[in-house]
């Protein structure tokens, strides 16, 4: 189960994303649960398997914004890092961003379970 303790060892912003949810612990905690089913993961690893930028900047500019709602620190950086990339275009291997992206997102749903 995902606790607050767990969230603040994961690196997450915990203080700013229960501001965000006006204290509401509950609803924060039950939100972060519901982050790593988020399809905007799949969608960016089907963009760049397909070499699609356009819509892998779509799925990583969607992610930066959940991640960074929910104050989901690593996440969001390295979300914004991958973002920043897209945005620009950039030919490069995204797949070392992207394992690490996806390796946190497992993370953050083992500790949810």
């Amino acid at each position: 189960m995902i606790t607050i303790e767990k969230l603040n060892n994961f690196g997450a912003d915990t203080a700013d994303g229960l501001r965000r949810c006006y204290g509401a612990e509950a609803l924060y905690l039950k939100l972060v649960a519901m982050a790593p089913a988020e399809k905007s993961f799949d969608a960016l690893k089907t963009a760049l398997d397909k070499n699609d930028l356009d819509a892998a900047f779509e799925a990583a500019h969607a992610l930066k914004g959940v991640l960074g709602n929910l104050s989901l620190t690593p996440m969001y950086e390295k979300a914004s890092q991958m973002t920043e990339l897209l945005r620009a275009r950039t030919q490069t291997d995204y797949a070392p961003l992207l394992n690490e992206l996806l390796d946190m997102r497992d993370t953050l749903a083992q500790l949810c379970a």
